[in-house]
C-alpha cells in the first residue's frame, strides 16, 4: 500500500477534500443543465444532489472565470500559456480544445495526491487522453505528474517556490509569453507570507502575466464568520482570509506584490453582468426558495484579476 504521508506531508487533509466538493457541485450542476461540460464525468462520477443556491452559485462561479478567460484569449490568440494554481479535477484544457483553442502551453499544478488522482483519470479515460496534443505521439506518466506537448499535469505545494520553479521548467515555461493564471479557491488557503511570496515571484518572473482569482470577500460580518466556523469544523483554515475582507483588499493583495493594476467584482456584479438570455435560462431549471441565501453567497465571494503587462489593464467585466 502507497504511503499517504509521502503524497501529503503537510497534512492538508481538509484543504484537499474541497476538490471533491468543489468537483462534485460542478458535477451535479452540469447534470441538471446549468451549463456543458462533457468531461467532468470522467473525474467525477457519483454526486449528492445539491441545493439550487448552491448550483447557481457554481454556475456563477465558472461562467464569470470563463468570462475572463475569452477576454485574455482575445487579446493573445492560441500563442500563449495557462497556469492553473491548484487545479483539483478542472477540464478546461479539454473544453477549450473542443473550442478550437490549441493553446502553447497549457499547466496545471496542485498537491500530489491531487495530481495522482488526475492523472489515473486521464490514463483511464479515452476521452481525455485521445484530446491530449502529442507531437511525438507520446504521453509521459508517472505517479504524480504527467507529460503531453502542450498539456502538463505536476503535483506541488504551492508554498514551495523553488518546487514551483523547478515544475514549471520541467513542463517548459517560456517566461515571455503572455500567461493567464487561474486561481479557483487557492490562495485563501495559502498563509499570507507564502501567498506573498508567490504572487511577487509570478510577478517578477512573467512579462506579461494576467491572472483571475475566484475566492471569499466580505469575510468580516456575521455570514463570513458563520462561514468560516463551518470549514474550520471540516479542518479547512483559511489561512490567507486576511486578504478576503472586502475587495479593496483582495485589490492591495496584487499591488503589494508587484503586478501593476487589479480590480474585483463580488458575484452579485459578475451574475448581474452574464448575458440575460443565459440567466432566464438557468433560472428556469429549478425554484430557488432561498433567494436571500443567494444573494448573500453572492456577497461573500468574488473575482479579482490583476495583470503585469499593459495590454491587460482595459479588461472589465463587462
Amino acid at each position: 500500500m502507497m504511503d499517504r504521508t509521502m503524497f501529503n506531508p503537510s497534512g492538508d487533509d481538509g484543504v484537499i477534500s474541497t476538490n471533491d466538493d468543489a468537483s462534485g457541485c460542478k458535477r451535479h450542476a452540469v447534470r441538471v443543465g446549468y451549463w456543458k461540460d462533457d468531461y467532468i464525468g470522467s473525474f467525477v462520477s457519483n454526486t449528492d444532489r445539491k441545493a439550487p443556491e448552491i448550483n447557481r452559485g457554481y454556475f456563477a462561479r465558472v461562467k464569470g472565470i470563463e468570462i475572463f478567460i475569452d477576454k485574455f484569449l482575445e487579446k493573445t490568440g492560441d500563442k500563449c500559456q495557462i497556469i492553473n494554481l491548484g487545479c483539483g479535477f478542472d477540464t478546461l484544457y479539454w473544453r477549450l480544445r473542443d473550442a478550437g483553442h490549441m493553446i502553447t502551453n497549457f499547466i496545471e499544478l496542485d498537491f500530489p495526491m491531487v495530481t495522482s488522482r488526475k492523472c489515473m483519470a486521464i490514463k483511464r479515460h479515452k476521452n481525455l487522453l485521445s484530446k491530449l496534443h502529442c507531437e511525438d505521439g507520446e504521453v509521459r506518466f508517472n505517479p504524480t505528474d504527467m507529460h503531453a506537448a502542450n498539456y502538463h499535469v505536476m503535483g506541488v505545494d504551492l508554498r514551495h517556490i523553488d518546487e514551483i520553479e523547478n515544475k514549471l521548467k520541467q513542463a517548459e515555461v517560456d517566461f515571455t509569453l503572455p500567461t493567464l493564471f487561474l486561481a479557483e479557491c487557492v490562495l485563501v488557503y495559502i498563509e499570507s507570507e507564502h501567498c506573498s511570496n508567490l504572487l511577487k515571484w509570478l510577478s517578477s518572473h512573467f512579462s506579461s502575466g494576467f491572472i483571475v482569482n475566484y475566492e471569499q470577500v466580505n469575510m468580516n460580518d456575521r455570514f463570513g464568520e458563520v462561514m468560516l466556523s463551518n470549514l474550520r469544523s471540516r479542518g479547512c483554515d483559511l489561512a490567507g482570509v486576511e486578504a478576503c475582507q472586502t475587495l479593496d483588499t483582495q485589490i492591495d493583495r496584487f499591488l503589494n506584490c508587484g503586478w501593476h493594476g487589479a480590480k474585483a467584482w463580488d458575484m452579485v456584479q459578475v451574475y448581474q453582468s452574464l448575458p440575460s438570455n443565459e440567466i432566464q435560462r438557468i433560472e428556469k431549471l429549478e425554484l430557488l426558495d432561498e433567494a436571500e441565501l443567494l444573494t448573500q453567497l453572492f456577497q461573500h465571494y468574488c473575482i479579482s484579476i490583476s495583470w503585469t503587462g499593459e495590454e491587460f489593464e482595459d479588461i472589465e467585466i463587462t
